[in-house]
């Protein structure tokens, strides 16, 4: 990993000690880390990927509403803290690179260094029981 500010260092480290899926992305919205829960429910280990556009890893996993209308981007919880640098949440559906379909619950939050730096966001996410 390039040099980072401290803070997506320390996001980095609590991501991988955490048993429930997380992505982190830079300002510019690229994937920069996901851990291994996140790899199992994706179907791709992140050494396979390496960091990804926005533009890849907010369509690659195909996300949809419950209607099945395919979401653009903007609709994303991550995209949304990114743009607006605010906590965002949501729900939607995906399908991992091993063709399964899972309904998710994503939330995410601005990752703020000081003085009110925004550095990037945080999306923690996981397979929502449907109902």
């Amino acid at each position: 990993m390039s040099a980072r500010e401290i803070e997506i260092i320390l996001s980095r480290q609590l991501a991988d000690s955490l048993s429930i899926p997380v992505f982190i992305v830079d300002t510019g919205g690229n994937l920069i880390f996901y851990n291994e829960p996140a790899e199992e429910l994706l179907g791709l280990k992140f050494e396979e990927t390496g960091s990804m556009p926005v533009d890849e890893w907010s369509t690659i996993f195909k996300p949809k509403d419950d209607k099945g209308n395919s979401l653009p981007p903007s609709k994303l919880p991550l995209v949304q803290t990114l743009s607006e640098q605010t906590p965002a949440h949501g729900e939607f559906w995906i399908n991992s690179l091993r063709g399964t379909t899972y309904k998710i619950s994503v939330t995410s939050f601005p990752i703020m260094g000081r003085p009110n730096r925004f550095l990037g966001a945080i999306a923690i996410f996981w397979k929502t029981l449907e109902k």
